[in-house]
């Protein structure tokens, strides 16, 4: 289950029909940047220790919070000081709108940035960082999974 819901600025289908269909590379970035300026604002007070993503080379926080109890949806709030990163950041909230924890971890974020070719055109040190938000959602995700 996907959708717009939760904030999230457009659907995941959406999302990867959109950059699909740019073909060239600056109009994908400055998708994704776009993405990143509709991306909900996080509240200052989530912008914790416990939110930090570590090894990102930008400031870059994600909070996961199951809306209604163990099993539901759960609501991915993100921000970055950077705006390439921050819609990447916007990227993961889509993907994932909608999705219950245990759907979180079983999903394979990973294979969905590589068919659009993402880690190719990103840094190396945007790639590690886009990874190390991609392994703090999965882990929280875990943790409320093994929590319920």
């Amino acid at each position: 289950m996907t959708g717009a819901s939760y904030g999230s600025p457009i659907t995941s289908e959406h999302l990867f029909e959109a950059l699909e269909y740019l073909e060239d590379w600056e109009d994908r970035y400055r998708f994704i940047l776009d993405l990143g300026r509709k991306l909900p604002e996080m509240p200052e007070e989530a912008k914790n220790e416990s939110n930090f993503v570590h090894g990102c080379q930008s400031r870059v926080w994600v909070q996961l919070i199951e809306t209604d109890g163990v099993g539901s949806a759960v609501q991915l709030q993100a921000d970055s000081d950077a705006f390439i990163v921050k819609g990447l950041a916007a990227m993961v909230v889509v993907i994932m709108a909608g999705r219950s924890a245990a759907e979180i971890v079983a999903h394979d974020l990973e294979s969905d940035f590589a068919r659009l070719g993402l880690h190719e055109h990103l840094s190396p040190t945007r790639s590690n960082g886009l990874h190390g938000m991609v392994t703090q959602v999965k882990s929280r995700a875990a943790a409320m999974v093994a929590a319920g």
